[in-house]
């Protein structure tokens, strides 16, 4: 991204991606970080991904087994959204009974260093919840 100084000419900002989403007034669906935030968004929806980053096919009840607190609403949820959001695929095999399996697609296995920056960035906040006083 550039910014105007008083010279008007343009400096580019550390961390800033250039393009023409750069000078938006307000958040748009076609802007690259709102598609990615939508992708993500939800609670629990980061873990699924982490579990198929770890181990892929899962199955429902294998995603289910590794993540106990989370309902079976919320899983069937989840997976809907990565599925439409193209992170997920969801592969069906036939025979009796039929088997579905879940796995990240190329473009969702390309979620692990961005999970692992959101991680070392909360890690590194200087005010995390847990590092406050009662």
């Amino acid at each position: 991204m550039t910014h105007r100084t008083v010279g008007d000419a343009p400096v580019a900002l550390p961390g800033l991606p250039d393009g023409r989403h750069v000078r938006a007034a307000e958040p748009r669906p076609d802007c690259p970080v709102e598609i990615a935030l939508a992708a993500l968004r939800g609670r629990w929806t980061t873990l699924v991904v982490r579990e198929l980053l770890r181990r892929e096919p899962l199955s429902y009840s294998d995603l289910a087994a590794r993540l106990p607190a989370l309902s079976d609403k919320v899983l069937s949820d989840r997976l809907a959204r990565l599925v439409a959001a193209g992170v997920v695929a969801k592969d069906r095999t036939a025979g009796w009974p039929p088997t579905v399996g879940y796995r990240l697609t190329p473009h969702g296995r390309e979620l692990g260093p961005v999970l692992q920056a959101l991680w070392d960035w909360g890690a590194a906040a200087p005010d995390r919840p847990e590092d406050r006083e009662p």
